[in-house]
């Protein structure tokens, strides 16, 4: 009961105090479309805040040119074509990034007092979340044509990794429609997000493995093709100072467009596949192979990831074509050894080991896990393309909030000439 009298009466407050200013710009303001909209009167706007709804008497102009109206005090206070004050949408967006939208609702309410509806915690989720992707994109954009030029982080840190992977996002079937999948109907019922976490490394343990920076880590993310996500990867990288750092490590599975990124975007960069799949690729390959090998496939199993361990790629490939096969068992082996065949110079592990370089994802796979799977996977969930981009957007923020904080001060950036 105190804390609701103390709520209402903050929000009374709260709209005397907006009230003050009415908004009134004079007889004619700019309508943002090349006109002028004309003073009508003053119109009343109920805004959902932190302290209840409130109500704020501002001025109205219309423009008779383009049919629209407009409140200068809107845009002022940061609610222009919204119902929500910034301090509460910040709120909601918190709670909606975590937990499903009602359970969102339900948490606001009880923890804070404020209610909303469902469907109001979601709209206003999604909006801030597409401001959120909109703004990401929109800087790798200035980024890229060196309208904006992010200045090398300070302290420096000796090495920085890119660590890229992809995860399937479930969907309506419009969302879906037209779309090869991998199921027996041959129909697609997931997009793919690619993330892309980068993070940084100064020291090795006392056993003398690599240790991540602690708060290092900034993760992007789209639905969007390996060419514009290529684009967002090369903007994260220059702004974490990848152009500027010792070692520059990029790490991925074995699939393809992750190297061509890598390789169109950082040419420099010292590529990794992660040791955790080269290893499930050798299961796989003993598993094919099993029908000659017999009772002694655990030992030949265990010799090869010796081989796989030191980097020593050619004698895995040896030791399995020295195996006579023919017809569709080659062609099987032929395209297993080719995973280890081309990806080769990436599975120097022992020399990366001893250059004291990471050699798993397991950083990108945790947070396909804990940013996209516990949100966007729950049982019976299935997304719009632009809900499932807002959410991502806004978790990625949040996993991303503490390296910002830490590293993304006023000085760190510049405009050019």
């Amino acid at each position: 009961m105190i804390r609701a009298g103390l709520l209402h009466l903050g929000g009374s407050m709260l709209g005397e105090l907006l009230s003050a200013d009415r908004g009134h710009r004079g007889r004619r303001v700019p309508c943002g479309r090349g006109h002028e909209a004309v003073f009508t009167g003053y119109r009343d706007k109920v805004i959902d805040t932190a302290l209840g709804p409130v109500t704020l008497t501002r001025a109205w102009y219309h423009c008779t040119a383009c049919g629209h109206g407009l409140a200068p005090r809107d845009a002022e206070l940061g609610v222009a074509g919204a119902s929500m004050s910034p301090g509460l949408a910040a709120m909601n967006d918190r709670a909606a990034a975590a937990v499903p939208f009602a359970q969102a609702a339900a948490l606001l309410e009880e923890l804070a007092g404020v209610r909303l509806t469902v469907k109001q915690a979601e709209r206003a989720a999604e909006a801030s979340g597409g401001a959120v992707a909109a703004a990401v994109r929109d800087r790798a954009g200035l980024i890229a044509a060196r309208k904006l030029v992010p200045l090398p982080p300070s302290p420096l840190p000796d090495k920085l990794y890119a660590v890229i992977d992809g995860t399937g996002v479930p969907m309506t079937s419009r969302e879906t429609a037209g779309r090869e999948g991998k199921g027996a109907d041959g129909r697609a019922r997931t997009r793919e997000v690619k993330l892309a976490v980068f993070f940084t490394q100064d020291r090795l343990d006392t056993d003398g493995y690599p240790v991540r920076d602690r708060d290092s880590a900034s993760v992007i993310a789209t639905f969007e093709p390996a060419a514009a996500f290529g684009d967002l990867v090369k903007s994260e990288g220059i702004r974490r100072g990848a152009d500027h750092v010792r070692q520059f490590t990029i790490l991925g599975d074995g699939a393809a467009w992750i190297w061509n990124i890598a390789t169109a975007k950082f040419p420099g960069a010292t590529q990794i596949v992660d040791l955790f799949h080269a290893r499930e690729h050798l299961h796989d390959l003993a598993r094919k192979l099993e029908f000659m090998l017999l009772d002694q496939k655990d030992e030949w199993l265990a010799a090869r990831l010796e081989d796989l361990d030191f980097g020593y790629i050619d004698g895995i490939c040896k030791a399995a074509r020295i195996f006579p096969l023919e017809g569709m068992k080659k062609g099987e082996l032929d395209t297993a050894l080719g995973y280890f065949e081309n990806n080769a110079p990436r599975m120097r592990y022992h020399w990366f080991r001893q250059r004291g370089l990471f050699v798993g994802s397991g950083v990108v796979e945790a947070s396909c896990k804990t940013i996209v799977g516990q949100r966007l996977k729950q049982s019976g969930m299935h997304w719009t393309l632009s809900g499932a981009d807002a959410i991502i957007a806004l978790r990625c923020r949040e996993a991303s909030s503490t390296w910002e904080a830490i590293c993304n001060t006023p000085h760190t950036q510049t405009r050019t000439a």
